[in-house]
């Protein structure tokens, strides 16, 4: 059964477990250093702000303030969620040159076959990544931020969370999607419709991806790790991905 969240979480492990692949080390620099240097100024932001973010929250003189016990772990982690993910969106536009590079290289190195954009010069393929980025963060946005209003509603926001985790997981399976699918000229609605038909594979393979942005230091290679898994996933299951 392809469409299987535990296949998706595959990908992304078997994406962890070819950074050292001989011939994909220089195609890793960038994106990593990127990934450094956003995580490390998320988690300094974390770490300075969180407690005051987390008073909003939970403001002591709410009725909220009676379960903030219960309460505070779950609010803790979707700070995390939203901070880290906020930050992974800036890395991925900073990288999407670089990304789309690196899932040309891992299918060649895989399946042996180039992409068509592979012909392309790079300035060529520069802008279009970039502009693949904006559309993918003007989708994030419309849908995030209802979510995040939610937040601030009493008894709405006990479902936050677990709606976010939701949306994080199936946003950044389209996120890195795009690079091994937009190096086969495929538009973002085009992406879309295709990955619904695997939704739980994509949601296994987001989730994952989301759960490696929140573990210090390991973070830092989760971009490389879900740009070369996604590449796997779209190598896979290109038949039905690819069909109408």
């Amino acid at each position: 059964m392809n469409n299987n969240p535990f296949i998706g979480f595959g990908y992304l492990l078997k994406g962890m477990g070819m950074l050292l692949s001989p011939g994909l080390k220089r195609y890793l620099l960038v994106p990593i250093l990127i990934n450094i240097l956003i995580f490390s100024l998320a988690g300094w932001l974390g770490y300075t702000q969180f407690n005051d973010l987390l008073d909003w929250l939970l403001p002591q003189e709410s009725w909220l303030s009676y379960f903030r016990w219960v309460l505070w772990p779950l609010f803790a982690i979707t700070i995390l969620l939203v901070t880290f993910y906020t930050f992974t969106a800036v890395a991925n536009l900073l990288a999407a040159p670089f990304n789309s590079l690196l899932a040309e290289r891992v299918e060649f190195q895989v399946s042996g076959t180039k992409p068509p954009k592979s012909n392309e010069k790079i300035m060529a393929v520069i802008l279009p990544a970039i502009l693949s980025e904006l559309r993918k963060l003007c989708y994030f946005l419309i849908r995030a931020i209802p979510l995040l209003v939610l937040f601030v509603i009493p008894g709405l926001n006990l479902l936050a969370p677990l709606l976010w985790v939701l949306f994080s997981a199936w946003f950044l399976a389209l996120e890195y999607a795009d690079y091994p699918m937009g190096n086969h000229r495929m538009t973002f609605p085009q992406q879309h419709k295709s990955i619904k038909k695997l939704r739980m594979t994509a949601l296994g393979f987001g989730g994952g991806v989301t759960l490696l942005t929140l573990i210090p230091i390991i973070n830092f290679i989760a971009m490389p790790s879900a740009v070369i898994g996604a590449t796997l996933f779209w190598i896979e299951q290109k038949e039905t991905l690819s069909a109408e």
